[in-house]
């Protein structure tokens, strides 16, 4: 389905929320892992070694992903940047055999990701046909942050990065080394250049 006959469908109040929660989030900053390795530290911690849920309740093991590139977005149903989960869909179908897009659903920005884990897997299912993996609701900021984004966020446990997300759909990029190496804003698509360079 088009965005465009999505916005119909959906009505145009909701979408108009949507659009100004978009704006009121809207970031396309790009950070790049440095190549000084002066700047850099040697990680406390690997990402493998962080457990995870998926959204239906499973424990999930980061390190049968060793070998991919793994991109990791903080996602929401209620969101102007919600239908980056078609893009993400399309990237997922394009790039699966090396890259892996993990999804975490998320409540901390404008509480646009209320929902049970059921009805998230619905939505995702029903609106944008989503076969990528699915995690648990997290949270991705403050004391109670979830170790992945406390790894995400702490130059100590990842060798560089500081940068939280500043809103739904940040994206992060692991090498094959389980290494971080880029950090993408909510306002940059998936199906980017920006991206899309970086998965060759």
């Amino acid at each position: 389905m088009s965005s465009f006959k999505r916005f119909i469908i959906m009505g145009f109040p909701y979408s108009l929320i949507m659009f100004l929660s978009s704006c009121i989030g809207m970031n396309n900053e790009v950070k790049n892992k440095p190549t000084d390795s002066k700047l850099l530290v040697t990680p406390s911690t690997s990402i493998y070694s962080i457990p995870l849920t998926t959204l239906d309740g499973h424990p999930f093991d980061l390190g049968t992903l060793k070998g991919k590139k793994i991109l990791i977005v903080n996602t929401a149903s209620k969101c102007g940047y919600t239908p980056q989960y078609e893009e993400l869909e399309k990237l997922h179908e394009k790039y699966g055999s090396k890259l892996a897009i993990l999804g975490f659903p998320c409540n901390d920005f404008g509480g646009q990701e209320s929902g049970t884990a059921d009805e998230i897997a619905t939505f995702c299912k029903k609106n944008y046909g989503v076969t990528f993996q699915m995690f648990e609701k997290v949270v991705i900021k403050g004391p109670n942050k979830h170790p992945l984004y406390s790894w995400l966020t702490d130059p100590a446990q990842n060798g560089w990065n500081s940068q939280a997300p500043g809103w739904n759909f940040c994206k992060y990029l692991i090498n094959e080394d389980g290494e971080l190496i880029k950090y993408f804003g909510s306002s940059v698509n998936p199906l980017s250049k920006e991206i899309t360079d970086a998965l060759k």
